[in-house]
Parts: structure tokens; sequence; C-alpha cells
């Protein structure tokens, strides 16, 4: 199963270019151009991979979420 533009997307959920995430991911950039516009078929390892990458993402913009929250509960406890 190949999913359209999933490079392209994957990408920009983790706020970088193609180009950053070939390299993060160790191939080059015509290999990720190559599955982005459907020349080459991805790799069920880098399937995975851009699956655990996004996790991974959205937990720390969680994380982060709530330390901010911690923040502002311990800020108007102070008051």
């Amino acid at each position: 199963m190949l999913e359209k533009n999933i490079v392209k997307d994957t990408a920009k959920a983790l706020g970088m270019s193609q180009k950053e995430l070939a390299v993060e991911i160790g191939v080059s950039e015509n290999t990720t151009s190559s599955w982005n516009n459907g020349k080459s078929e991805i790799p069920k390892w880098a399937l995975k991979l851009f699956e655990f990458m996004k996790n991974e993402q959205k937990y720390k913009n969680q994380d982060e979420k709530l330390d901010e929250i911690i923040t502002l509960t311990q800020a108007l406890k102070s008051h």
C-alpha cells in the first residue's frame, strides 16, 4: 500500500524539509523524491520509520503542552 505524498506529509509533520528528512533517515534526497513521486516503492522500513517519527513528534508536542499546563498551574497556586 503506497500512501500518496507520505514523504511530503511526514516532513511537514516533523517541521522539516524533504531534504532534511532524507538526511535524518540516511538516504539521498533523490531517493525520497522518487518515493514521493511514485517512481519507486517506499520500503516497509521507511514507512515504519515515518510512522514512528510522526508519533514521536506528537508525543513530544503533548509533553511540551503538559509542561506548559504544569507551569501555569504552579503559577496560579502561588498567587
